[in-house]
């Protein structure tokens, strides 16, 4: 599943900010001088058919039925397969040639990459 920007910054302001009607939700993007309440209307209704965004009555109560994590999960493997050819190890390597990593960047990403090899390890035990 493909999530847009625009659906983003729906669950952005879910995620920061909790559960809030749509009303509220409209009123915060057009004072950001983002869209109008007909335009947040139609992405939270994406966002609901999606399965992202729920809607609860009374007073159109948005709530985000996905995480932060789970939807930067979602984005990364839509990036992993559109431009690395599903294949992860090649981000790794674009990010690694790409960036200027500090030390303590590296050790990060080394701490992660044994964690993950240890949990995929124990998982086939």
């Amino acid at each position: 599943m493909k999530l847009f920007d625009s659906e983003l910054k729906i669950l952005d302001i879910l995620w920061e900010k909790g559960d809030a009607p749509a009303k509220r939700l409209a009123e915060i993007l057009h004072d950001q001088g983002q869209w109008s309440k007909t335009t947040t209307y139609t992405v939270i209704k994406k966002c609901i058919d999606k399965g992202v965004v729920s809607r609860e009555e009374p007073n159109f109560i948005c709530r985000a039925l996905i995480t932060r994590k789970d939807a930067q999960l979602l984005e990364t493997d839509e990036l992993i397969n559109k431009m690395f050819d599903g294949m992860p190890d090649q981000l790794v390597a674009s990010v690694l040639i790409s960036k200027e990593l500090s030390a303590e960047e590296l050790e990060k990403i080394r701490k992660i990459v044994n964690e993950e090899w240890i949990r995929k390890q124990s998982g086939n035990l």
